[in-house]
């Protein structure tokens, strides 16, 4: 289920910058989040869902009739991804039991279901449901923190910068969310750090 190469980023009165999260389940942290995230929160309702979705790299365009429940079902399964990606961007694999279950649980359902059309074609057969959209999303996080891309996930380097994403480049070396903003940012930083009278 990979489609996109990132998201286009921006917060008020700056810059936007294109993101990839290199994976699905990281990317729905992108919709918001509990505490100090909730400043970007976008999911109020379940419409919210429903419009980010066609945003992702799942690739269901505007198809997915989303439900009270399945916006409960999210908000759930983000928290749980956010608290997941935390620990192991941290080095850690000490995951909660009930973050665990709580993506055993939405995986648990039918994800979308891939279909070919006549012009060749690939499509999903419709309707598509919230729910088989977060089973994805779980599924993928399963994939992630379950296997050899644990070892992957990265929360970027960038001062008060709490982006996170899978490395996906092949040396394994991505440290920022972009190199555009926080990377950037970085060599000016050492660039006047090395040269303080510029």
């Amino acid at each position: 289920m990979t489609m996109a190469t990132g998201m286009k980023l921006s917060a008020p009165g700056r810059r936007s910058f294109r993101f990839d999260a290199g994976t699905l389940c990281l990317e729905l942290l992108l919709t918001g989040g509990e505490g100090d995230l909730a400043q970007w929160e976008r999911l109020h309702t379940p419409g919210d869902l429903a419009a980010w979705i066609p945003l992702s790299r799942a690739g269901l365009g505007d198809l997915v009739h989303v439900s009270p429940g399945d916006l409960v079902t999210a908000l759930r399964l983000r928290s749980a991804v956010q608290r997941l990606a935390e620990t192991a961007a941290s080095g850690s694999r000490a995951f909660s039991a009930a973050d665990l279950a709580t993506l055993n649980d939405a995986a648990a359902a039918p994800p979308p279901v891939p279909v070919i059309g006549p012009a060749l074609e690939r499509a999903w057969a419709s309707p598509v449901t919230g729910t088989q959209f977060l089973s994805a999303v779980a599924r993928d996080a399963v994939e992630v923190f379950g296997g050899p891309a644990v070892d992957r996930v990265r929360m970027c380097g960038g001062e008060r910068c709490r982006l996170l994403f899978l490395d996906t480049s092949r040396p394994g070396a991505r440290r920022w969310c972009s190199m555009e903003r926080c990377g950037n940012r970085h060599k000016l930083r050492t660039r006047r750090d090395r040269n303080p009278a510029d």
